[in-house]
């Protein structure tokens, strides 16, 4: 087959996909800037750690960020029959969603406008290598 073919090209691009489990919680009520908050603080590190610190941060986003990572690693051990004990995040972020204008009527007959921004957030975990 020619080099350009779009069956050649559709198999490299498959070939070089991520097989690295993850968890992606698409139009969170939440804005990127409160997300990432959250997701700072748990970057990097091993789950059980991350999910203690999701569990007692106070924060809204904490919750959604506390699901979407059972769910990764539910994926990690069912899909990719990973150990649990060796997963760690290895990438979380929060990427922009839609954003929903309302209108709040102001005196003198004004109104101003109120973005109700929304945020797409994904969890990748990886599992660590042990060293001998």
């Amino acid at each position: 087959m020619a080099k350009g073919h779009r069956s050649q090209i559709k198999r490299e691009r498959n070939a070089k996909r991520d097989t690295r489990p993850s968890a992606k919680l698409s139009y969170a009520r939440v804005s990127v800037q409160k997300a990432c908050f959250v997701l700072d603080a748990i970057r990097g590190k091993d789950v059980t750690t991350a999910l203690g610190i999701l569990e007692y941060n106070p924060r809204y986003a904490s919750g959604l960020v506390k699901k979407l990572l059972e769910s990764a690693i539910a994926n990690a051990e069912n899909n990719n029959g990973m150990n649990r004990d060796n997963l760690y995040i290895a990438e979380c972020y929060a990427n922009k969603g839609p954003t929903m204008k309302r209108v709040r009527p102001r005196a003198q007959g004004r109104a101003y406008r109120i973005e109700k921004r929304m945020s797409h957030i994904t969890v990748v975990l990886d599992e660590r290598r042990e060293e001998r």
